[in-house]
C-alpha cells in the first residue's frame, strides 16, 4: 500500500511508511533485528522536527528546508512527505536570513566539500546563533541520511526505482590546503594516522551544560570533545544521533564490524572527509588485518576507481557504498545483485546501507562545521 504523504497523521515510523516495508518481509525482520537503530532513527527525526520557540528556525522553516533538501536528493516521496508537513505549518517568510539558510542547506546537500568558515560567519552576521546553525546543519545532514536509507530499503524490498547509467565507484576530491583557518598544519591526503579536528564556530562550554546534560555527554564520552560539545548545542538531537550510531555500528551479527568500518571509510572517501576516513579506515585495518588494502582505497586519486586491487567481496561493497554516497544516489539493482552474489544476506545489506547512510550524515557535519589538523607531538 502506497503511503499517502498528504495524510496529516504522522506515521509511527517515517521510513517504514515511506519505504512501504511489508511487515512480514526480510527487510522488516532485519530492521527489527536492528531495533535500536530503527528506534533512534525515528527518534532523531522527532528531535529535529520537535516544535519549539526558536525564532530563527521555527518548525515551518525546518519542514520547508527539508522539502528542498529531499528534492535535491531526488527522492520524490520524501519530498512529498515534507511538502505536506510544510503545508501544515505554512511557508516561512522570505528574508535574507532564510535565503542564507537555503544556500547553506544546498551546499551541505550537494557539495559539502566546498564549505568554508566564512559561510558560517555570514549566517552569524545575519542573526543565526551558533545553536541555530548546528540545528540547521543537523537537519540537512539528517535528511541526506534519510534519503539514502530509503533508496537502500526500496532496493532491498525489490521496488522499482530509477536505474541510472552505471558509473564507476570513484573517489571524490578533498582539501589539499596546507593549513587550517587558524594556521594549524592540515592533512593534504587521506591517512590512517590519528588527526584532530577544530570547529569554525564555538563549541558550547562544558560549564554551560547543566548537571543532567553533562551526564549525557559523559555517558557517551563526549565531555572533552570540541566536536560533540558543538553538536551539544542541540543536545536532544545529539543524543538520538549518538544512539543511532551505536545501533548501526555496535551490534552483533550481520555485516562484520570490520566491513561496517570499511563502509564508513568508503563514504568518507567519496565525500572528501579526511578526518572521518582516518578514524574508520584505521578501525577497518585493525579489525580486518588488511592494512594495505585499506590504504590502497585511501590512496585513490580524485575521479579514480575505488575498486582497483580489491577482492571481489570488497569490490561489491565499495561499488554499492560509493554509488549510494553520491548526490543524488546512483546505487541500483545491479549493485544490490553483486552484493547478493558475494553471499551477503538481507541483514548484512541493511548494515551496509545504514552504515553508508550514517556517514552521509556524519561527513556533512564534519566538513561544514570545521576541519582536521595534525596534532602536535
Amino acid at each position: 500500500m502506497t503511503y499517502d504523504a498528504q495524510n496529516k497523521s504522522q506515521p509511527r515510523d517515517v521510513l517504514d511508511a515511506l519505504a512501504e516495508i511489508t511487515p512480514d518481509s526480510e527487510l522488516a525482520a532485519a530492521r527489527k533485528t536492528r531495533e535500536a537503530a530503527t528506534r533512534h532513527i525515528q527518534g532523531s527525526y522527532e528531535a529535529i522536527f520537535a516544535a519549539g520557540e526558536e525564532e530563527a528556525l521555527p518548525l515551518s522553516l525546518r519542514f520547508w528546508l527539508a522539502e528542498k533538501v529531499s528534492g535535491w536528493h531526488q527522492d520524490e516521496q520524501l519530498q512529498r512527505f515534507y511538502a505536506a508537513r510544510a503545508a501544515e505549518t505554512g511557508e516561512p517568510p522570505s528574508t535574507p536570513a532564510r535565503q542564507l539558510a537555503l544556500a547553506h542547506a544546498e551546499l551541505l546537500t550537494r557539495s559539502p566539500i566546498n564549505a568554508e568558515a566564512p559561510q558560517l560567519r555570514a549566517l552569524e552576521q545575519a542573526g543565526w546563533s551558533a545553536d541555530d546553525i548546528v540545528t540547521l546543519s543537523q537537519l540537512v545532514a539528517f535528511v541526506s541520511f534519510q534519503s539514502r536509507l530509503l533508496r537502500g530499503y526500496r532496493l532491498i524490498a525489490g521496488q522499482r526505482i530509477g536505474q541510472p547509467h552505471s558509473q564507476a565507484a570513484v573517489a571524490g576530491r578533498w582539501h589539499t590546503h596546507p593549513a587550517t583557518q587558524s594556521g594549524k598544519a592540515a592533512p593534504q591526503a587521506f591517512t590512517q594516522a590519528g588527526l584532530e579536528w577544530e570547529p569554525w564556530i564555538a563549541p558550547k562550554p562544558l560549564s554551560e551544560f547543566n548537571a543532567d546534560e553533562q551526564a549525557i555527554l559523559a555517558r557517551f564520552g563526549h565531555t572533552d570533545s570540541d566536536y560533540f560539545r558543538l553538536l551539544g548545542r542541540n543536545l536532544p538531537v545529539l543524543e538520538q544521533r549518538t544512539l543511532t550510531d551505536k545501533g548501526i555500528f555496535y551490534t552483533s551479527g550481520g555485516l562484520p564490524r570490520k566491513e561496517r568500518e570499511l563502509v564508513a571509510a568508503i563514504t568518507s572517501k567519496v565525500n572528501g572527509c579526511i578526518y572521518c576516513a582516518s578514524v574508520h579506515a584505521a578501525k577497518a585495518s585493525q579489525l580486518s588485518k588488511q592494512h594495505d588494502d585499506v590504504q590502497r582505497l585511501l590512496d585513490v586519486a580524485p575521479g579514480g576507481d575505488l575498486t582497483i586491487g580489491q577482492n571481489p567481496r570488497w569490490q561489491a561493497i565499495i561499488d554499492f557504498t560509493a554509488r549510494l554516497s553520491v548526490t543524488p544516489a546512483q546505487v541500483n539493482a545491479n549493485d544490490l545483485a553483486r552484493l547478493r552474489e558475494q553471499g551477503l544476506d538481507t541483514l548484512e545489506i541493511v548494515d551496509v546501507v545504514q552504515s553508508a547512510a550514517f556517514f552521509a550524515w556524519a561527513n556533512r557535519l564534519m566538513l561544514t562545521l570545521g576541519e582536521p589538523f595534525w596534532p602536535e607531538f
